[in-house]
């Protein structure tokens, strides 16, 4: 495990050479609460809730949905494989003595554990700024479910981008895949809309899928939101993780034997 933290360590210090990426992600933090108290402003002014949210819960649902959607950080995985692949530099990865995936989770663990303080810094400023009654549930039990469904939900991401890059050694380019996954995630994370102002029967075929349980119920359980769905969430994206990395393992059976490291 040592190894592993050293990676970690490693690219907690290679982002102080990225200072211009630490501000842009703050600002990409930041303009998303900018959005939502702006566009929510105007639908409350002449009411009290929409759907299960008051004003000041639709914001902070923002706030801790932006927080959790800027860490995670691990699309770069996937372009990163198939770069490697295509120009014949993976090879990089196979020799070295840590195993493959392990070394990519270790990688954004650094990655962010990094931006941690930034994102948290930028959510604690915009909550002073617009005066926001922050909403944040007191039940420690919640608040561990939500923690460790955000932190599965992180651990499946990375899995998925791990296995789309894996896909270059079957296909020639994977954009279509990533393509098709990025706009998923914008849409059913919640981190456009939250998911409870969908109709029932969408949100119920929603709750099936892992992207549910990577932004947009951890930022409900700390809102205080669904705490119903708290243990069961923890089950479902747990059982996803599990069926994901039996494919990474399948395509690494089946794909990993044919690369000779020459490239594309």
């Amino acid at each position: 495990m040592r190894k592993y933290w050293e990676i970690s360590k490693t690219y907690m210090k290679t982002q102080l050479v990225w200072r211009a990426d630490v501000i842009f992600n703050m600002i990409f933090t930041i303009s998303k609460i900018l959005f939502a108290y702006l566009l929510w402003g105007i639908i409350f002014q002449n009411k009290e809730s929409v759907g299960m949210f008051t004003f000041h819960g639709m914001l902070s649902y923002y706030i801790v949905s932006s927080f959790l959607s800027q860490l995670e950080m691990s699309e770069g995985i996937s372009n990163e494989i198939h770069e490697r692949i295509r120009n014949g530099t993976f090879s990089k990865y196979i020799v070295i003595p840590a195993g493959i995936e392990r070394y990519f989770m270790a990688m954004e663990l650094g990655i962010v554990l990094f931006y941690l303080v930034f994102d948290f810094a930028a959510a604690v400023v915009w909550i002073y700024i617009f005066r926001i009654q922050f909403v944040f549930t007191t039940q420690w039990r919640v608040i561990v479910c939500a923690v460790l469904m955000a932190g599965l939900g992180m651990i499946f991401m990375i899995q998925l981008n791990y296995f789309l890059g894996i896909l270059t050694l079957r296909f020639e380019g994977i954009g279509t895949f990533l393509m098709i996954k990025n706009n998923l995630v914008s849409l059913v994370t919640g981190s456009i809309v939250p998911l409870a102002l969908f109709p029932e029967t969408v949100t119920g075929i929603l709750r099936l899928l892992p992207f549910y349980y990577v932004t947009y119920l951890p930022a409900m359980l700390f809102t205080g939101q669904c705490q119903e769905e708290a243990v069961r969430g923890l089950v479902i994206i747990g059982c996803w993780c599990v069926l994901m990395q039996s494919a990474i393992q399948n395509a690494r059976k089946k794909y990993f034997r044919k690369y000779d490291g020459a490239g594309i």
